[in-house]
């Protein structure tokens, strides 16, 4: 699962941080699944005297498929892999912000010979 981790974080932008409305990247190790999903809520577990929380998602599967895991808060921001029914898994929020300065290369005119954008009116 490690390796899988150190895989992922590779190619996928991840945050530190987790809120509703996030998008996570959930791995599990058996039977071999990578999922998406929206995170619905996030509820503080009063019933634990350590830090817990009851974390609602929604799978982005068809049909979405709503879960409630309850994990610690370095295990919902995949600062640490888990174990659930004894099979390892990983969750971290994707980072799908995007850069909203457009790059200068990008809006040159296209002149046939180079990259970029073409305009047209």
């Amino acid at each position: 699962m490690e390796q899988l981790i150190a895989d992922l974080k590779k190619i996928v932008s991840f945050k530190d941080s987790i809120n509703t409305g996030d998008i996570v990247l959930i791995a599990a190790k058996e039977p071999p699944t990578l999922i998406y999903a929206l995170v619905g809520s996030i509820e503080k577990d009063s019933g634990r005297k350590d830090e817990w929380w009851h974390v609602t998602m929604s799978l982005l599967t068809v049909p979405p498929q709503k879960i409630t895991w309850t994990l610690r808060t370095p295990q919902m921001t995949g600062m640490e892999s888990f174990s659930m029914g004894g099979e390892a898994r990983f969750m971290k929020v994707v980072d799908l912000s995007i850069d909203k300065a457009p790059k200068k290369d990008m809006l040159k005119k296209n002149d046939g010979k180079s990259g970029g954008l073409k305009r047209v009116k």
